[in-house]
Parts: structure tokens; sequence; C-alpha cells
């Protein structure tokens, strides 16, 4: 609904406004020099997912929700696109939503999306291994279709377990959602079918761990991050997490020491939150960073960012839910907001 979208941005740069002086006064939340990166490219205008690339340390994925079937890799220092990776074996994409890198060294792209509310019979996930050299690239991809046991679903979140390589999907609904998880291994032949293991929040991207500890769901105005054990959900908190007028991403940075989060829009921001002492911490710790961890476009883990967390932030989050709140009450039950 067009209507949502505008109220979020618009309460999104209230809130940014709010915050800023505060956050400007503070200390700075980075650890390497860096207080997060803005996407450069022009032909990123609807940055729906973001995965930190495991092959190449400090380069992110990301890509649009309606596009061709294509992904940016972005260097995380400077927020330019090294790379761009267009698929090729699949068909054209409904509604890209997120993306994710398995340890298998493949990236899983979700084709997820759900305008209509949850009426499409299938959805998609494509499947293309990290190219070794960042390069303007057209690779095969591997199309996997994908249904709930339950019918279907709208959805904006994809996430593939670091060590187990099992895809989980995060359903999108105002009264929550639901967390699914896909078979052991994907089949290119027939339906995938994936079953409901838990009961989750508004969701509109989520990320596990790097060492598959922890998995953090981000909402509009709020993410909690819940402990991870034998495939299921665990206690949970609130993890601190900007505003932005669009949120739409978030993953881990490949050492597991902060949150990435982003947001839609021409020239958006990519802000980093350290996890130390919160819900989003690894059960152990950061991961070692890579050596050559320092070099090129493929050896920064320059995303840095702000974090929330200010008595004002926190007004304009309540102010936003009841906003939402009474939309929902003034369109009636009948229907939800489409996919962003």
């Amino acid at each position: 609904m067009a209507l949502l979208r505008a109220l979020c941005t618009t309460l999104g740069g209230a809130a940014l406004a709010l915050t800023a002086p505060l956050l400007a006064a503070g200390p700075a939340l980075a650890d390497d020099g860096g207080d997060g990166f803005t996407l450069t490219d022009p032909r990123i205008t609807e940055s729906s997912g973001l995965a930190a690339s495991r092959a190449h340390p400090g380069v992110h994925w990301t890509h649009n929700d309606q596009d061709e079937p294509r992904l940016f890799a972005v260097d995380g220092r400077t927020g330019k696109t090294v790379a761009t990776v267009t698929l090729r074996g699949v068909g054209k994409p409904r509604d890209m939503e997120a993306v994710s890198v398995g340890p298998d060294g493949y990236v899983y792209v979700g084709d997820i999306g759900d305008n209509l509310g949850g009426s499409w019979s299938h959805v998609w996930i494509y499947r293309f291994r990290e190219p070794e050299r960042l390069r303007d690239t057209t690779v095969t991809a591997t199309q996997y279709t994908v249904t709930y046991e339950d019918g279907p679903r709208d959805a904006e979140a994809l996430m593939v377990h670091p060590k187990t390589g099992r895809v989980y999907i995060a359903s999108k609904h105002e009264d929550g959602g639901g967390l699914y998880e896909g078979p052991r291994e994907l089949s290119a032949k027939g339906a995938n079918v994936f079953r409901r293991i838990g009961e989750v929040p508004w969701v509109t991207d989520g990320a596990f761990s790097p060492d598959g500890t922890r998995l953090v769901l981000r909402s509009y105005f709020s993410a909690r991050g819940y402990a991870w054990r034998d495939g299921r959900l665990g206690a949970d908190e609130r993890v601190r997490a900007p505003i932005q007028g669009q949120s739409e991403s978030v993953t881990y940075t490949l050492d597991g020491s902060a949150l990435l989060f982003g947001s839609e829009g021409a020239g958006s921001r990519v802000v980093r939150v350290p996890v130390e002492g919160t819900g989003a911490a690894p059960a152990q710790g950061p991961t070692p960073r890579p050596s050559g961890s320092a070099a090129s476009p493929s050896g920064a883990d320059g995303a840095d960012g702000e974090g929330g967390g200010s008595g004002l932030a926190l007004g304009a989050v309540v102010l936003g839910a009841a906003l939402l709140l009474s939309l929902r009450r003034l369109r009636g039950r009948g229907g939800q907001p489409p996919s962003a």
C-alpha cells in the first residue's frame, strides 16, 4: 500500500532529524574507522536485501526488489559497485526481497515477495556460486520452486544457516508471521515445501550470526535477536537498530562483530551497529577477521554505522507503531500492505 510506504518514509525521516544531533554529539560506535557506507550506484534504487560476501571480505551483495535477475557487489568502504552479476537460467523475477550467502559458497536470492498479500501458489529461490573474481559477469543459476505447507505467504526474509546450509524464510504480516524451514536440501525438481516451525513478528529481513548461534529479525521500527539451537528459536530480546526511512535489510559483518542495516531509495545508507553486549552477539564472540581483509575492494570490512538509542528515537518508534495501528483500523481487516 502506497500510504504505508509514505508513512514509513515520513516517520523515518522525522526520527532521523530528531536523533541526528544526539548521535553526532555522542561517541562514535564504529571500531574500525567508519560509520557505514552509502550505496552510490544509481541503478540501486530499491535495495531490498543485503548479505556479506564470504569469498570477498568487505564486499556486500544487494539487489533491487523488482528488477531483472541481477545482483550488485558493493565495496563496504566506499559504497561503490565493484561487480554486477546477472543470472542466466532463471525466469523473470517478480519480487526479489532477500539475499543470503551459504556455507557451500553459493549466494541464495529470495524471489519471495507477494505484493498481493499471499496469493501466489509458489515463489522462487535462485542460487549461484560466488564468483572468484569481482567483475561484471553473467552466471548460470539454479531456480528452486518454493511452497508453504499452510498456504501462500508474503515474505521478505530468507536466511541460510552458516553451518547446516538449511534455508529459512520468515513471512510478513502485520499481526505477526511465521518462521519456515526448508528441506534439508533444496531440489530443482518439483516444489520445495517449507514448514512452519515458529512464530515471529512482522519481519522485513533477517540474518544468522556467522557462528550460527543467533538469528536477528528486523521490522520497520525494531529488531530482535533470538538464540538459535538445534534448528529452533530460543529466548529473544530487543536489538538496537537505526530508524530508517524504509527499513529493508539486515546482515552481520563477516566477523560477526556488527550488524548492517539497509534501506531503500536512491543513495540509501547502510548503517553499522556493534553487537557486543546485546542479544545479537554471537555466542562464541566475533569470528577472527580473515587474512587479507585490508586489501583492495574485496578486502575491507568497512561497513560501519550509527546505532539507534535515545529517548527521542524510542518516542518515534512508539509514535510509528500507534500510527500503523490507526492505519490498520481505518482500512479494516481486509488486506495487508504490499512487500516493499
